[in-house]
């Protein structure tokens, strides 16, 4: 598939046909991930795969308890035959910034403009996603509640080093009668409202 019609193509997919997903598949996905950038190269990135059953059914209890799906999005993420949990960890960036090449020895987090360790991380997530589509999958980029966060640790064993920065769903997409999406519902904004040549003007 061309590449400009892999990103026309990207949706998030919210309800998955039963069909499994070949590992070859998750494999390759996870391949092209850690191909993203990563400040200093310092790939402070890790990602939790669950892939059966078993796996899948930990996370929905970690999150919503043992009890049935609460509304439509939940009934049908649920259907996801793969999550993957991409993580963050701030030390790797802080100590690779340490190195001599860079000299950043007293590990201030002051010195980061931004949380590079989540943004290469979202990065790494993308890539995953665009991989599904490729490979004629869809997928969804969701957040860990806030309240399920320490649950979610524990269950898959994420160390406190390393943060969730959300979950991508894959699967074969299934029809969601009359329910296509905020895309569906909201304007995609034009170009002359977002982009702003030579500087930020009102208008474009």
């Amino acid at each position: 598939m061309e590449f400009t019609d892999v990103v026309r193509r990207r949706r998030m997919v919210r309800r998955y046909e039963p069909t499994p997903v070949d590992p070859a598949v998750v494999d390759r996905a996870l391949a092209n991930a850690v191909r993203a950038p990563s400040a200093g190269f310092s790939q402070g990135w890790a990602f939790v795969v669950l892939d059966t059953p078993a796996d899948v059914a930990r996370f929905w209890r970690a999150t919503t308890g043992s009890g049935a799906p609460t509304n439509r999005w939940l009934e049908g993420m649920m259907t996801a035959p793969v999550l993957i949990v991409p993580c963050s960890s701030r030390s790797a960036y802080v100590e690779r910034y340490a190195e001599p090449d860079k000299g950043w020895t007293d590990r201030d987090e002051a010195r980061w403009s931004m949380p590079f360790w989540h943004m290469d991380a979202a990065m790494a997530s993308l890539l995953v996603l665009l991989t599904a589509v490729d490979e004629g999958l869809g997928g969804c980029f969701f957040g860990v509640p806030p309240e399920a966060d320490a649950a979610v640790r524990a269950e898959l064993g994420i160390p406190a080093d390393h943060d969730p920065v959300g979950v991508i769903s894959l699967g074969h997409p299934a029809a969601e009668p009359g329910s296509a999406g905020s895309p569906a519902r909201r304007r995609r904004r034009p170009l002359d409202e977002v982009v702003h040549r030579g500087g930020w003007r009102v208008g474009g």
